[in-house]
């Protein structure tokens, strides 16, 4: 079973702060994401630096996209990201224009969705989901639980490459252990601490650890 990824979440409100953190853990995480917080505060042009402080790296546009799917691809696409997030709600018209712009495309699982409307991406040539515990439920107590993994071990076993994201830190990676995650993603757990890269070299050890067991 492949070691999974890791993927730091840049949420800032500034591009000096995001860009900061991305110098410090881009040469050790596997995966930069500029999130939805940062693209709505800062605008897509933050790609284009990112791009070019790390060629070779995979940059993901977290968009949320719900509908004009080529339109906002190709935006993101021409500035240097790699992939994008659409929403699990837009239409598979919107998830499969934005496909013809980049190179993947993610769907993000937020409310309800069925294993049935999976298919259909799946059918669509789509690969990759995002497994969420939302940033709101988890400050309304809500953890990971028996659910979600089940949840995850489906859409793995229907053939997604499954990233899971929400509230994760060395404590919460074990409960996936066995289980074949693309990639886990992490915000505040590496951005809001004092030393990020003393909290990446943890979790990537804490990944090594208990997918090498």
């Amino acid at each position: 079973m492949p070691i999974p990824n890791l993927q730091v979440a840049l949420d800032h409100s500034d591009v000096s702060s995001a860009v900061e953190t991305a110098v410090i853990v881009g040469n050790e995480i596997d995966i930069i994401e500029v999130g939805t917080v940062l693209l709505l505060e800062i605008g897509s042009e933050v790609i284009k630096t990112l791009r070019h402080i790390f060629p070779d790296k995979i940059i993901i546009a977290d968009t949320k996209c719900a509908d004009a799917g080529g339109t906002v691809a190709k935006n993101v696409a021409n500035r240097g990201a790699t992939w994008m997030t659409c929403m699990c709600n837009a239409t598979l018209a919107t998830m499969q224009s934005a496909t013809k712009e980049i190179e993947e495309v993610q769907v993000e699982l937020y409310g309800n969705w069925t294993y049935e409307e999976a298919q259909t991406w799946l059918n669509a040539g789509i690969r990759q989901v995002i497994y969420h515990q939302s940033r709101d439920a988890l400050l309304a107590g809500e953890t990971w639980g028996e659910k979600d993994l089940t949840k995850v071990n489906k859409l793995i076993e229907m053939g997604f490459k499954v990233s899971v994201t929400g509230g994760l830190n060395v404590d919460t990676l074990p409960l996936f252990k066995g289980m074949d995650i693309y990639t886990f993603i992490v915000g505040r757990g590496i951005t809001e601490t004092d030393n990020p890269i003393e909290a990446v070299r943890a979790l990537k050890n804490k990944i090594n650890e208990v997918w090498r067991d």
